[in-house]
This record gives C-alpha cells, sequence and structure tokens, in this order.
C-alpha cells in the first residue's frame, strides 16, 4: 500500500519545515510523523515512514528509531478509540491497575489488543503527565483525569454510544492559576 501525503498535508509539511534550517529539518521528524499517522488512520505504515524519511532526507531506518521509542506513534493499526493507560507510578499508587482491569472488562480484550469491531485498542502506557491527577488515561488526543472505575465505564459507555465524554478530570478538579 503506497502512501503519499494528502494536498493538505503537504502545505502544512511546508509549513513545518520553513521553522528548521535547510541543515536541520530532520529536526522535524515529530510533527511530519504526526501528520503521517493522523493522515494514516492513526499508526505508521512502512510506506508512511518511508514518505517521511523521503521528505526529510535521513534513512528510513532513523525513522523508524524515532516512531519506535515514542508510545505516542503506533506502528500497527489501532482501533478508533485508543485507550492508554498510564502505568507508572503516581497512577500506579492511585489506582491504575484497577483502571486497566476496568477498561479490559468493559471492553473484553486485553493490553495490546483491539475489539473484534475495530473501535477500542488498549494499551499501557508510560507517563502521560497529569501525575498529580493519578489515575489517568488518554483516548486519542483527550486525556480523563481522577478516574474510578465507575468513570472509566462512564467514558467508555459514551464512545461506545457516539458520545463525547466529558475531558480532564473527572471529579470536577480544576487547576488554580499561579499570577506571575
Amino acid at each position: 500500500m503506497a502512501f503519499t501525503f494528502s494536498k493538505e498535508n503537504l502545505s502544512k509539511i511546508e509549513d513545518i519545515l520553513k521553522k528548521y534550517p535547510k541543515e536541520k529539518q530532520a529536526s522535524a521528524v515529530l510533527p511530519l510523523l504526526d501528520l503521517a499517522q493522523r493522515q494514516n488512520e492513526n499508526w505508521l505504515s512502512p510506506q508512511a515512514i518511508e514518505a517521511v524519511a523521503a521528505f526529510l532526507g535521513m534513512p528510513e531506518i532513523r525513522v523508524y528509531e524515532v516512531a519506535s521509542f515514542y508510545s505516542m506513534y503506533n506502528l500497527k493499526p489501532v482501533g478508533k478509540y485508543h485507550v492508554q493507560v498510564c502505568g507508572t507510578t503516581p497512577c500506579m499508587l492511585c489506582g491504575a491497575e484497577e483502571i486497566l482491569k476496568t477498561c479490559q472488562d468493559e471492553l473484553k480484550i486485553s493490553k495490546g489488543q483491539t475489539t473484534a469491531d475495530g473501535m477500542f485498542t488498549l494499551s499501557e502506557v508510560e507517563c502521560l503527565g497529569a501525575c498529580v491527577n493519578a489515575p489517568m488515561i488518554q483516548i486519542n488526543d483527550n486525556t480523563y483525569e481522577d478516574l474510578s472505575p465507575a468513570s472509566v465505564k462512564h467514558i467508555l459507555k459514551d464512545l461506545k454510544a457516539g458520545k463525547e465524554p466529558k475531558t480532564s478530570s473527572q471529579t470536577g478538579r480544576q487547576c488554580e492559576q499561579d499570577e506571575y
């Protein structure tokens, strides 16, 4: 399956590359991988990695090394909703194991699997960056924090029904704004 960037993404790539000196355009690998993944149904096929490498004049293996290092890049197809459960220490101490078990029970899949209908893929990942609001999950680009098994069930139920669940804190916690 060939991969070529869409006309819209070619325009975005042009804008991205303008931010880097000619000799440093390989630094644009992360945003180009993101564009390729979004265009390719949320995963990076070998052809998409090849296209990014060609654009940046990089060896394909270097682009693959970057893509395989970060959990935000998917090297195999994922479901419409990629449910990523944070498994680092703060989330684990606040109940991440119970959150993961709830996801497995509700979706009837294990880590690394996709539901038969292709709607959900479940992964355990490292830090998602909201340790203060642990435990948390990320589904596609949205984060859900201060979770309980009940709130996770509600989020997954909404997604299954085609509804948009409430993002961020599930307990109503609001960030305190520091004034500088």
